[in-house]
This record gives C-alpha cells, structure tokens and sequence, in this order.
C-alpha cells in the first residue's frame, strides 16, 4: 500500500516537471548545437508565441507549450 502510494506520488510529480517544459533559450541552444553539428549554415532560430510563426518552420516548443522556435534559413 505505501509503496504504491509512493509510486503514484513519484509519478505524479514527474508529469507536472515534464508539463512545464524546459526554458526557451535552454531549448533554443539545444537545437542551434544539432544543426551546426550537422553542418548547417546560414540559419536564424526565434523564440516566438505560439502560433505566430508565420512562414518560418517550427522546430520546437518550450514555456509548457506557450511559445515555440521558430528555424528559417537563410
């Protein structure tokens, strides 16, 4: 009974964690380290809200879902 109590408890606490999503610079750095390890040159990453990307693609999502990196090359 208590361990499942403990369990429930553990796993709760890592959906809010995972909920709140990690920081849009952090997340931003992440990616502009992947694509300059692949070699990509000549490329802009923006942290925009949500929706407001326009013709950029987006290749993230960040602030629990309420902002988004936008990537556009060139």
């Amino acid at each position: 009974m208590n361990r499942t109590i403990l369990g429930l408890a553990l796993l709760s606490l890592a959906g809010t964690t995972l909920a709140a999503g990690k920081p849009c610079e952090e997340l931003k750095a992440e990616i502009d380290a992947r694509l300059k390890a692949k070699g990509v040159a000549a490329y802009s990453l923006e942290v925009v809200d949500k929706g407001t990307a326009g013709d950029k693609q987006v290749v993230g999502s960040c602030e629990a879902g309420s902002k988004e990196i936008a990537y556009q090359r060139g």
